[in-house]
């Protein structure tokens, strides 16, 4: 339930997308579903002022709100540019196998019409999902992650059973990186299985204006997030003092949707470190997403070094114990072994 002041009116609407592949992925029909339906976003009122309460932004309607969902996304370079990455709230890049990551979307505010490619789940991506009670989409599972699933611990539509109905098979790439989903899929999915499509939403704190103008912390404009020695998992982020906003780049290619071109832009971007360990020899990983430890927070073009704490399954950034407040916008959290490693500062 939501606390304080806020209160919430929740009306409708879903999307969601995923994909699964290598040995996890069966069936590789090439069904496209229709993409016309557009799902309607949640929003929170906040005094007079309604927000959506993943972004802390003016919504532009009010009065329509949604559950989150929350969609596996490839992110292998046969995947890229993604669909409808570029609306999501909150996203997770955590490393799934090897040195390869893939995308936990969470939409709640903005609901593109297609999202994918859709990939295969990790048990510690639902755990994340659950931060949010959010409608989980994916293509495929791992032996832990089943478990999780089939056990109830998150509603979910998996692509395993759904592929050529609600999921289909894109004719531009080759599987496992060509399973796609639309909103009005999503729906379908979540009403012949008797899901919830709407939801109250726990919001994040957002800065003030005032807080915004008085932001410190260490100038830092362009950094980068290493996943490998190659740079084809590198991440790297630039900050535009005339947008405000942080632009992305996969292997020094800028984050795009497939469809319209428009570049992913986001308002934070929160690195936080946390213990990797393999579970078997296909390479799938164990992450502690409970323990805390070291983080570091951009935002407005500024670092600050910070730590992280699980609370109600969300990734929080803390100072002295208390939550530091996000600036409103997207946000892009990424999940790494070893800051000292994998962060690299090139302002």
């Amino acid at each position: 339930m939501i606390k304080g002041k806020f209160s919430f009116v929740i009306l409708s609407t879903l999307l969601v997308i995923s994909a699964c592949g290598n040995k996890e992925e069966h069936n590789t029909t090439s069904n496209q579903g229709s993409v016309q339906n557009e799902a309607k976003p949640v929003a929170v009122e906040v005094g007079e002022e309604t927000i959506y309460p993943l972004t802390g932004l003016e919504a532009i309607d009010g009065e329509q709100n949604q559950r989150p969902v929350a969609v596996m996304i490839n992110n292998h370079p046969n995947a890229r540019p993604q669909s409808g990455l570029h609306k999501a709230d909150i996203v997770y890049e955590v490393l799934s196998e090897g040195s390869i990551t893939r995308f936990l979307a969470i939409f709640q505010s903005e609901l593109p019409d297609v999202i994918g490619p859709v990939r295969s789940a990790r048990e510690y991506y639902v755990d994340l999902s659950k931060g949010y009670n959010a409608l989980y989409i994916s293509h495929g599972w791992s032996p832990t992650a089943k478990q999780k699933l089939e056990a109830g611990e998150a509603d979910y539509l998996n692509g395993l059973f759904y592929d050529g109905t609600l999921f289909w098979r894109a004719a531009h790439r080759k599987a496992p990186h060509n399973s796609y989903i639309s909103n009005e899929n999503i729906v379908k999915g979540a009403v012949s299985n008797n899901y919830e499509i709407a939801a109250e939403v726990e919001p994040y704190p957002f800065l003030s204006e005032e807080e915004i103008a008085n932001l410190e912390g260490e100038p830092s404009s362009k950094f980068v997030v290493k996943y490998g020695k190659s740079q084809t998992w590198q991440s790297t982020y630039e900050y535009n003092q005339t947008k405000q906003s942080y632009s992305r780049f996969s292997d020094n290619e800028q984050t795009v949707d497939l469809e319209s071109g428009e570049p992913v832009s986001l308002s934070n971007i929160f690195v936080v470190e946390m213990n990797h360990s393999y579970l078997d020899d296909y390479g799938r990983r164990g992450i502690d997403l409970t323990s805390g430890g070291k983080a570091i927070l951009f935002q407005k073009g500024l670092k600050q070094e910070l730590e992280w704490e699980n609370r109600d399954g969300r990734i929080i950034p803390i100072k002295n114990g208390e939550v530091v407040k996000f600036v409103p916008g997207k946000t892009w959290i990424n999940i790494v072994p070893n800051i000292i490693d994998t962060f690299s500062d090139q302002s």
